[in-house]
């Protein structure tokens, strides 16, 4: 990651130029957002605004940072202001979380309320260190007889099931 000069006091950038949903955007100098933070601008369809969640993707030298908006950018123009929100988009965590759906940047998809959410960790961040992983075997139970006795799986790893057409597969 790069270290802007001043992380003190955030100021906000203005798009120039737009391709479907990167933009480069520039701030003023010394106040370039950092490589995964995220930003927010508006854009407006049909006299409705819509908050934009953004990351920034890469610094592209000149005062410019390129960045990859999560929604689709219909009304955007050059010259809109880019406000730097001096964080990584951030998801939301605790036990009011469970049970529901989130698109990527954090918002529910299932219901228009979560109720109390104690706490947001950034999607970017440090894996926790391996000392304090709880490694135990455990097996994950598909369901399907034949799978759980030929090739039982580990709960919490990574699986890749592969098979030719219609063999079942999404039984």
């Amino acid at each position: 990651m790069t270290v802007t000069e001043n992380t003190t006091e955030r100021k906000d950038g203005r798009v120039v130029a737009i391709a479907g949903p990167v933009v480069d955007v520039e701030f003023p100098r010394g106040h370039l957002p950092e490589i995964n933070d995220a930003v927010q601008l508006t854009v407006s369809v049909d006299g409705e605004d819509t908050p934009v969640m953004a990351e920034v993707a890469q610094q592209i030298g000149d005062s410019r940072v390129r960045i990859v908006c999560m929604k689709p950018t219909d009304g955007l123009r050059r010259g809109q202001p880019v406000r730097n929100l001096g964080h990584g988009i951030q998801m939301p965590v605790g036990d009011a979380v469970l049970g529901h759906v989130f698109n990527v940047i954090g918002e529910p998809l299932d219901t228009d309320d979560l109720g109390e959410v104690s706490e947001r960790w950034e999607i970017h961040r440090e894996a926790p260190p391996f000392k304090d992983l709880e490694p135990k075997a455990q097996m994950f139970v598909t369901g399907i007889k034949v799978i759980d006795l030929l090739t039982p799986y580990l709960a919490g790893g990574k699986i890749g099931l592969f098979g030719g057409a219609g063999v079942g597969k999404t039984v």
